[in-house]
């Protein structure tokens, strides 16, 4: 779901083809010339700008030059998608490199329906990252099927409450794309016995089960995971829609035990969260949330309960790891908009 958190860009026009971003959060400025975009590989910020610009080159869209500043409050690293959050306010249809005869703010909260030729376009052009997430409603999360389906957050009672573990793993992008690449590898293993599949989501898991072995041990778990998770999603765009609350909540803590034991993308921090989380009063689910090794979870946790929720499990984490976590409830928001001042 897009959250009551943002990232929010400033563009003007500039007459060259230059661009200039600066980075409010960071107190950094960094300078790209459309004539010369590579494919954003410093290991920084700005990468996300230039490989967004890349692709849209690669299209044969027409770039002209801006001043770029940007601000967020998604916390980086912390698994929230801030990196989505700034691509997609980049990337925005009337994105100023090609449209800026005025001033243009943008509040992106996630990507809009279009986002799966994006993201492919961006996969192609060998950007740095993708998160792309369905364009955001109040009240609603998203499922991301091939077209975004917008599903109402029937929780009752019940808030969305996140618990930042304040922890950033450094090995997370390495691990991530090592178990991107065991996925991959079982697709071509299985497809010799399944022909027609493209991709895990086309795998049953009785399907995996009766060809597990042709796969290594670890290999079979990370697409049990997978495929696992795909019904799970499924699952709970079902219980949200009927109000199931419960139901929602014990398909987070599958979920959890899944990334935790079979994609192993949790860390001891995140787990410790989800265990305190789970152990009190007036929660019904809690799992970690984005690529894992470090950032948050999120919590079901009855209204009620929030305050004295907030402070015992900022006890007990911080009794646990020496660490202060950050807790905060959040809303489902509207997505990305656009402000123009001429």
């Amino acid at each position: 779901m897009a959250i009551d958190r943002e990232t929010v860009i400033a563009i003007a026009p500039r007459p060259d083809r230059m661009l200039q971003v600066w980075s409010l959060n960071l107190d950094d400025s960094q300078e790209l010339d459309l004539n010369k975009l590579g494919a954003g590989r410093r290991g920084m910020w700005i990468d996300y700008v230039e490989g967004i610009a890349s692709a849209l080159a690669s299209r044969g869209i027409t770039l002209k030059g801006a001043e770029i500043a940007l601000n967020s409050d998604v916390g980086i690293g912390s698994g929230l998608s801030s990196s989505a959050a700034l691509e997609t306010a980049v990337e925005r249809p009337s994105f100023p490199f090609q449209e800026s005869s005025s001033i243009r703010f943008a509040r992106p909260g996630r990507t809009d329906s279009r986002a799966r030729a994006r993201r492919d376009s961006l996969r192609d052009h060998g950007s740095v990252h993708v998160c792309a997430c369905p364009k955001g409603a109040r009240d609603s999360a998203g499922l991301p099927l091939l077209e975004a389906k917008q599903i109402p957050l029937n929780l009752g009672e019940c808030r969305v409450v996140i618990c930042d573990s304040r922890v950033r793993h450094t090995l997370a992008s390495s691990e991530y794309n090592r178990r991107r690449q065991d996925c991959e590898s079982a697709v071509k293993s299985l497809s010799a016995v399944l022909p027609g599949i493209h991709a895990l989501r086309d795998v049953t898991l009785d399907q995996l089960e009766k060809h597990r072995s042709r796969l290594d041990d670890t290999v079979y778990r990370r697409c049990r995971h997978v495929i696992s998770e795909n019904d799970r999603t499924l699952k709970a765009a079902e219980a949200l829609t009927a109000g199931n609350v419960a139901g929602m909540g014990r398909l987070m803590a599958e979920s959890h035990r899944s990334l935790r034991d079979d994609y192993e993308v949790s860390c001891s921090e995140l787990d410790i969260l989800v265990e305190r989380a789970a152990a009190q009063p007036g929660v019904l689910g809690a799992r970690m949330t984005g690529g894992g090794f470090g950032g948050c979870t999120v919590n079901l946790v009855s209204r009620s309960e929030f305050r004295s929720f907030r402070q015992r499990v900022t006890e007990e984490y911080q009794a646990r790891t020496g660490i202060s976590p950050e807790i905060f409830a959040a809303e489902a928001s509207a997505g990305a908009e656009e402000i123009v001042s001429n």
